[in-house]
């Protein structure tokens, strides 16, 4: 009975250490996200490790359909929903995943003239998928933090009348700069 209790003392110890060194790094952060995708971005910590990070903005997507390269713009919605871990002070890794939704279009430049081309918007179709996050995150000693993240996916983009192109898509490193309260 005596070794049951010590193990059940040290037991609760060792969990108010790990608990005390487990916090979040801050509530809530709002700023910037460039890269594969131009984007305001918010994150919040509702729990000491588990984030939830919301990106607004558009993305320039390269994909490879049926052996030929396709080039578009999406303006989407992105959150992603991250566990965060503390490495050393002030680098957090985080690791986690998400969906997007959003719209996509397809640049197309016409020349009406030899010396006026003309960029006009084709083909503007609906665009959801799914990505994965893995990165880092350095919190510094003043309320700002940068975020390194790699996100591949996968996407199809659907109109009314079919769910037409869908891809992995490899959404190339992103950088994200935040003020945190």
């Amino acid at each position: 009975m005596k070794k049951l209790k010590s193990i059940l003392i040290l037991t609760l110890l060792v969990g108010m250490v790990f608990s005390v060194q487990a916090q979040a790094p801050y509530k809530h952060s709002i700023g910037v996200t460039v890269g594969s995708m131009q984007a305001v971005s918010y994150k919040t910590f509702p729990t000491d490790h588990f984030a939830i990070q919301v990106d607004l903005g558009t993305k320039y997507n390269y994909s490879i359909i049926a052996g030929f390269g396709s080039t578009h713009w999406s303006m989407e919605v992105a959150p992603s929903f991250m566990y965060e871990g503390h490495f050393v002070k002030g680098l957090y890794g985080l690791v986690g995943g998400g969906f997007s939704l959003g719209f996509t279009w397809w640049p197309m430049v016409s020349y009406y003239t030899s010396y006026s081309p003309v960029m006009q918007i084709h083909d503007i179709m609906g665009k959801g998928g799914a990505h994965g996050i893995i990165g880092l995150e350095y919190k510094f000693n003043i309320p700002l933090t940068l975020q390194v993240d790699f996100r591949p996916g996968y996407f199809f983009q659907f109109n009314h009348e079919f769910i037409g192109n869908h891809t992995f898509e490899w959404g190339l490193v992103n950088l994200g700069v935040r003020y945190t309260f």
